[in-house]
């Protein structure tokens, strides 16, 4: 039964429309992850799904990765506006692809298929919104393998790949695919059409639900959708108090020769909403910690919508009483050719830090004490082998102690919602043998709510490869909140020596890599008494950290 002439939507009915378009999210994320080859997408889950409405507004998304989710949500305005040579319209079968985070990409590796949805007769399609999926590569083409080097220009990280249609009104465009994968030096294909098919199967399930539910009705459920996310948002903004609150914290250096740089928050609340001003941070740096508006926006959002009410869906609403502005060339706002590799896994978790940091100032009880602030990133390869690879890995850490429950233990939090690739992958798909994969015993801070452990993770090499390591968090631990103590920094080694926090390695048979992540902060000092009240929190005018 359709709703065509009755566009009114009752509350039970929204709900029910929010929870079909979740699932079909989910369901593009179960096709791309069956469908897709690389360990990277199949094992990690290192890929997220989402539908927009026809003027690029987020309504849907499955609960994948956060900074891929909300730095499409920040540029798909501009994207779908801009995707299409000038003066061609959107045609039903069309898939765009691209890469460039300076255009609402993140960094090279991540690649965004979008297609858009139209719905009618075939002598009268309109279009409805549009799906797009955006997964990791490990060989986007840079020179050093898994495409995550200690780089210094954007064009050093791999193939950039400015919006292309790559399938054009259902007609697949080869030259289009074959330059990009001849680009990248990698065999793309298989994950390529992973992606394909997850759109497809998005496009077919909205289309479907359009047809039983009527387009007017669904448009007019996209936009209560999105209207109620944004009284969701508002309401808990009433309740919070008037002013502005300062957060510092520090990242270890670029790999460039430039350490401790400052990131910064001012987070002011108004009957407006939250603006969230970063002029205090850094500059950019010439290594590859920088990042584009769009990633420092996917941070400012996660952060925020961890506050709101549980039942708020996941759409631009929810994010419009939320304004961001830091200056351009800036540290979380490079100017191109800034490198970015590291900007969108590592300065992201900072990002939300010092977010959360401030926030922490206003919600005492809510907010925990720092996670691992890192990602732990490890790519390497051999692309002189006579079977070339490339291995790309986040590894998990500690949560951070919260008023009502310690950290976890090894999982990955806040920017990254991937898996640890399952050591039979590893041992199956690469020349590695996995020693040691074990919880980091006592690295979570000590407190009355103790912080989460890291791990520990060990792979030989069974061949020559060349190695990256990108983490953070070496130097200093995880803070902790209301006199809780600090996680344990993490720790890099080769073959029993420290290594430094970023470095490009070239290793032999029998070496040994170790990764030790950091724990989480804890919450609470030891000392708290039973009632479960939190010991002193920042005050108003504390710029440091907790």
């Amino acid at each position: 039964m359709t709703r065509q002439d009755d566009p009114q939507i009752s509350a039970i009915e929204l709900a029910i429309f929010i929870a079909r378009v979740e699932a079909i999210c989910q369901e593009m994320g179960a096709v791309l992850r069956r469908s897709a080859l690389s360990p990277n997408i199949k094992d990690r889950l290192d890929f997220s799904c989402t539908l927009f409405d026809a003027e690029g507004e987020l309504f849907a998304q499955a609960a994948h990765i956060p900074v891929h989710l909300g730095s499409m949500a920040w540029a798909m305005k501009g994207i779908v506006n801009k995707g299409v040579d000038k003066g061609t319209e959107w045609q039903k079968g069309d898939v765009l692809v691209m890469n460039d985070p300076f255009l609402g990409g993140t960094h090279l590796p991540d690649v965004t298929l979008l297609s858009p949805i139209f719905c009618g007769a075939a002598q009268d399609q309109q279009l409805m919104g549009f799906v797009a999926n955006r997964a990791h590569h490990a060989n986007i083409g840079a020179d050093t393998p898994g495409s995550m080097p200690i780089s210094t220009r954007l064009e050093e990280e791999g193939v950039i790949i400015p919006p292309t249609l790559i399938v054009r009104g259902g007609i697949i465009c080869q030259d289009e695919i074959d330059q990009i994968i001849s680009r990248a030096a990698g065999d793309l294909s298989g994950d390529f059409a992973a992606q394909m098919s997850a759109n497809r199967v998005g496009a077919a399930r909205f289309e479907a639900l359009v047809g039983n539910s009527g387009e007017q009705f669904v448009r007019h459920a996209i936009r209560e959708t999105n209207n109620y996310g944004e009284r969701l948002a508002r309401s808990l903004m009433q309740t919070l108090p008037r002013g502005t609150w300062h957060f510092t914290d520090q990242m270890d250096d670029d790999g460039c020769g430039t350490e401790n740089i400052s990131v910064s928050a001012s987070v002011t609340i108004s009957e407006d909403g939250i603006a969230v001003d970063f002029r205090d941070t850094a500059e950019q740096v010439k290594g590859n910690l920088n990042c584009p508006l769009s990633v420092a926006a996917a941070a400012v959002y996660y952060a925020v919508a961890c506050i709101l009410p549980a039942q708020t869906p996941a759409c631009a609403g929810a994010f419009r009483s939320i304004s961001i502005s830091a200056p351009h060339g800036s540290l979380v706002n490079a100017r191109r050719p800034a490198a970015v590799a590291a900007g969108n896994v590592e300065t992201s978790m900072r990002i939300v830090d010092v977010v959360l940091g401030a926030l922490a100032q206003v919600l005492p009880e809510q907010i925990p004490a720092a996670s691992q602030g890192t990602m732990n990133n490890v790519a390497m390869g051999n692309h002189q082998s006579n079977d070339p690879w490339d291995y790309y890995e986040t590894m998990a850490g500690g949560t951070g102690g919260h008023p009502q429950a310690a950290g976890v233990s090894c999982v990955h939090s806040h920017m990254t919602n991937t898996l640890n690739t399952p050591v039979e992958s590893i041992e199956m798909h690469y020349p590695l043998r996995v020693r040691e994969y074990s919880v980091r015993r006592g690295s979570g801070g000590l407190g009355r709510y103790q912080g989460g452990d890291g791990l520990c993770r060990e792979l030989e090499f069974l061949e020559r490869a060349e190695v990256t390591i990108l983490s953070e968090r070496r130097k200093q631990g995880p803070w902790g909140l209301a006199g809780g103590g600090n996680g344990q920094a993490g720790a890099n080694f080769l073959d029993g020596k420290p290594i430094p926090a970023k470095c490009q390695l070239s290793v032999h048979p029998g070496q040994v890599l170790r990764i030790e992540s950091p724990g989480g902060g804890a919450f609470g000092s030891a000392t708290s008494g039973s009632s479960g009240e939190p010991g002193e929190t920042p005050s108003k005018s504390d710029k440091n950290r907790p």
